[in-house]
């Protein structure tokens, strides 16, 4: 029995770049850095981490997506193009939610997500 969801992970192919967007960019805390192979930030109790294994996955493969919940997405929508940080698919409305979907430098795509009230 699956009693929990251990990490999230992504591939990229400049572990330093990566960092410079995941923590500079997108404000995630550092939480585990094994050898600069493998940062772990904690995302409300669930491990994202992004790593250097090419044999665990090739960067920007788009296999997997992670979304990341914020309380504005209007205005951390308009934080992130300040930054120049590259939209894969702008605003997405649906019946439950708001998104839009960016790019990390090694290609790997993020959805950036906020709930509408119940």
């Amino acid at each position: 029995m699956i009693t929990s969801l251990a990490f999230i992970a992504y591939p990229v192919k400049d572990i330093a770049e990566a960092r410079a967007f995941y923590e500079g960019t997108l404000g995630l805390k550092l939480e585990t850095n094994w050898e600069d192979q493998w940062l772990e930030y904690d995302v409300a109790g669930t491990a994202f981490a992004i790593h250097a294994f090419s044999e665990w996955g090739a960067a920007g493969a788009n296999g997997g997506l992670a979304a990341f919940e914020v309380a504005d997405l209007d205005g951390f929508i308009a934080q992130l193009k300040q930054k120049n940080v590259r939209f894969v698919r702008g605003l997405i409305d649906t019946p439950v939610c708001r998104m839009a979907v960016i790019s990390d430098p090694a290609g790997n795509h993020l959805v950036i997500h906020q709930r509408k009230a119940a």
